[in-house]
């Protein structure tokens, strides 16, 4: 996987969604892929996104990577933003076990209610797995959830940057597995491109008298 940040050209255009309670790092889970480093980051107010261009299986993609408030009370901001993903990351902290179940409780209810997507791939991500001794969900926890919600599963720490890019890389992927999802992707790029296209001056249109 490489990344690209000067080519603004791309064949594929994807939006990922990550949710999940506040402090699980989901901020930092994207400023670690984008930047490849891993800084203190303040919590997140309503909604952000950045954007990564990065090649994948010889494809150029760019994505749209919409960080979400974990706080309940931006909830109701945020329910709009999951309209339209193609990829939603279900992160939580390792040492926090009420960020875990909470996935189930709160979370995946939110996925089935506004997610407009129902191709829409999802991965389960643990964070903070370089803090080992003060872990609170087992790997097998994990794993076992993951395959409760057919998705892919992944143990990251945003700080050291173990499995970040692959649990990116690998969730693309995926996304590029599913036809109505790639159609998606391509649509969205040709709907970008029109936007860029200058109006055509009437001189250009007709070139000969009336």
């Amino acid at each position: 996987m490489s990344s690209s940040g000067q080519n603004s050209s791309y064949d594929l255009s994807f939006k990922i969604l990550l949710i999940g309670d506040s402090a699980v790092g989901k901020s930092s889970l994207i400023v670690s892929f984008i930047s490849g480093s891993a800084k203190d980051i303040a919590p997140t107010i309503g909604v952000d996104f950045k954007i990564k261009l990065l090649t994948v299986a010889d494809k150029r993609l760019k994505l749209t990577i919409w960080d979400t408030a974990g706080q309940e009370r931006f909830r109701t901001l945020t329910s709009s933003y999951y309209r339209g993903a193609q990829g939603i990351i279900l992160a939580y902290d390792v040492t926090r076990r009420n960020t875990f179940t909470n996935l189930s409780e709160v979370w995946s209810k939110e996925v089935e209610l506004y997610s407009t997507n129902q191709d829409c791939v999802k991965i389960l991500v643990g964070n903070k797995v370089d803090r080992e001794s003060e872990r609170a969900v087992s790997t097998e926890e994990g794993l076992a959830l993951a395959k409760e919600f057919g998705c892919l599963f992944f143990e990251c720490s945003a700080k050291t940057r173990e499995n970040v890019d692959k649990c990116f890389e690998e969730l693309t992927l995926k996304i590029m597995e599913v036809p109505s999802l790639l159609e998606e992707g391509s649509a969205s790029l040709k709907r970008n491109i029109l936007k860029q296209k200058p109006e055509p001056q009437a001189s250009q249109e007709f070139g000969c008298c009336l």
